[in-house]
This record gives structure tokens, sequence and C-alpha cells, in this order.
């Protein structure tokens, strides 16, 4: 190592994204470690075999072929503390969590972070579709894989020791590298869905965690049009796994009442599935303290959804309310509402 040569932990999943990262960041002159983060602790009902095990023989493959030392470190206690404990807790409110979120804030940038300090680390890297001057957090250059939604709770002054080697690309263009270079991973599927749910089936996984109270569906009128398994296992605008038939358009949840265990339907895109107007808890500003309200910017709602321009409030608790300049479709509790200025995030919060 030359010196002043500086090192970089790289949070390594054995995906195709992590995986680019350490071989750009190893090109680029820095002493590259890889790390496996095991999050999760489970065996596949029909292998019986830890679903984490392929991934880090992954992780172990690339790290090889790059010649650079790699590590395994198992944060299962704090992710199941930190993360799936909420998890739960919200959805028993009859919210609609996002544990990747939970997962940046507590696991990957700051458990993770705090690991890499202790081994003298300079910085940390991942694979993430974002990018920032050290300061302020920024969208990826990708418009279909910024990923700057799900970092937004994380502490803004950490990011003087992250770095994302491949927010400034496009997906093709990283895959096109780990190709170009051999990694045994360049075609290797992304992963989708709730990380430790992955393509399982939703309702039946939460089941085994919180039970099934099965209740009433009913239109606004308080109509009974069917029976539901619990409210925890529905969300608002959805219109798959309803179990609802009939002639007409499809069903879609437009509300829910969690004490009385009801999940309210109607058909198609009904006026109760729009709203101009949010509160939001739990906030976070990447720059450490809130701006200057009232706040002209723009917002999203969902990953992927086009940012929408709003006005946001403070109010004397802390809390925002965040008016729309146009009806919004299913604003969920328990989801994120992320806020914008040009690429910068600001940060967000909880929709309650």
């Amino acid at each position: 190592m030359s010196e002043g040569q500086k090192t970089v932990v790289v949070g390594m999943s054995g995906g195709v994204d992590s995986s680019v990262s350490a071989l750009l960041l190893k090109q680029q002159g820095y002493k590259v470690i890889g790390l496996f983060m095991k999050n999760w602790e489970e065996t596949d009902p029909l292998t019986g075999v830890c679903t984490s095990a392929q991934d880090y023989e992954d992780v172990q493959q690339v790290c090889a072929q790059l010649d650079i030392p790699y590590y395994g470190i198992n944060f299962v206690k704090e992710y199941q503390d930190l993360v799936f404990a909420e998890f739960l807790q919200e959805l028993r409110r009859g919210f609609t969590p996002n544990p990747d979120i939970l997962c940046n804030k507590w696991i990957k940038f700051d458990v993770f972070l705090q690991k890499a300090k202790e081994v003298g680390a300079d910085f940390i890297a991942t694979g993430h579709y974002c990018q920032t001057d050290g300061v302020h957090l920024l969208k990826g250059k990708d418009p279909q894989k910024d990923q700057s939604y799900f970092l937004h709770a994380i502490a803004g002054n950490s990011l003087e020791k992250v770095l994302f080697p491949i927010g400034g690309m496009e997906k093709t263009e990283v895959r096109r590298i780990a190709k170009e270079h051999g990694l045994p991973v360049f075609d290797k599927k992304d992963s989708t869905g709730i990380c430790f749910i992955g393509e399982r089936n939703f309702a039946k996984f939460l089941s085994q965690h919180i039970p099934m109270e099965p209740g009433e569906f009913r239109t606004l009128d308080e109509t009974v049009v069917g029976r539901h398994s619990g409210t925890c296992f529905y969300t608002l605008g959805q219109r798959r796994h309803l179990g609802l038939g009939g002639p007409g358009a499809r069903w879609f949840v437009v509300a829910k009442d969690v004490k009385r265990n009801l999940v309210y339907v109607e058909r198609g895109e009904h006026p109760a599935l729009f709203s101009s107007a949010l509160c939001a808890d739990r906030v976070s500003w990447i720059a450490g303290v809130p701006p200057a309200f009232p706040l002209r910017c723009k917002a999203k709602i969902r990953y992927r959804q086009a940012d929408q321009a709003c006005t946001v409030e403070g109010l004397e608790d802390g809390n925002l309310q965040v008016i729309f300049d146009a009806p919004q479709r299913a604003i969920t509790p328990g989801q994120a509402v992320v806020f914008y200025q040009g690429e910068v995030c600001l940060g967000g919060g909880v929709i309650c």
C-alpha cells in the first residue's frame, strides 16, 4: 500500500452494483476491503439452505477475482432490534412501513459505518444509485434507478465518509463494466421486493409473525362486500390479492379502520383514492436542521414517482404538513414522503 493511500470498506451484497463499486474503487487507487453484511437468518423451506449463502459465495468469487480481502459480519441481532421489530410494530398499527429506509438509516449508514471506523477505514462505499459531494445527498444519474428516496433518513454528517461509485452511471453501463471485467455476477438478477421476504407471498410470511384477524371488506357506505385476512395485510391503493370479483371495474383499497378491523374498498379510480395533503412525523433533514418554512419544493410519496410540486409547512410539534399542487393517489401512512430541490435530496418524514 502506497503512503497516503485511503482505505474504503465496500458493503458487498453479492450483486452487480456493489461488485462494480469495489472494482471502480480499486481502479481509482483505494485500498479496498469487501464486507458482507448478514442481516437476516433463515433457511429456505424447500432446500434447507440459508438464503444468504449464495450471495456470500458470489461476494467471495468477486473479491477473489479483484484480489481484495473480504469479511462477513453478522448484523442479524441489530437488524431484528432496529429494523424488523419496528416494521412489525408499524404493520400492527395499520401502516405500510418501508424496511429498506430503516435498514439504510440504522444498519448500513450507522452500525456498518461504525464498524468500518473501528478497523481504520477512511470511507465506506455502497452500490446505491445516488451521489454526494460530501455534504449533500444527490439523485443518481439513472432516473429509473435513483435510490436517494431510500437514503433520505440517514445522518447527513455521515456523507463525508461515504462514497457512491456508481451513482453517476446508468444500470446498463454498470452491467457492461461487470461483463467486460469478467465479474461472475454481471447478469445476476436484481433483488426485488422487501429484502427478507423476497419472492415469497407477503401475507403468508407475515402470518408467521402477526396473527390473522379476519374482518369485513366494506364500501364507504358500509356495505359488506367480502372478508379480509387482517388489516395489516392490505395497503391503500392495492388492487391485487383482494379476492373480490363481480361485474364492474377492479376493486381498490381506499381506507382502513384498524380499531374496527375494517378494510374499505371501492371500484375503479374512486375519488377516495386521491388527496391533496398529508401530515408527516419522524422528520429528518440531511442538513441536520429544518429549512425555513413555508418551503416550496418537490416531493415523492413512493419510489420512482415523478417529483410532485408542493408546499411544506412546519407544525409546532415538529411534524410537517405537505400540500400538493395536484391531488396525489393513494397517500399511504407508514410510507415516506421525501423532499427535493432540483437534484438535492433535502430529507423527509413518515406519512402519518
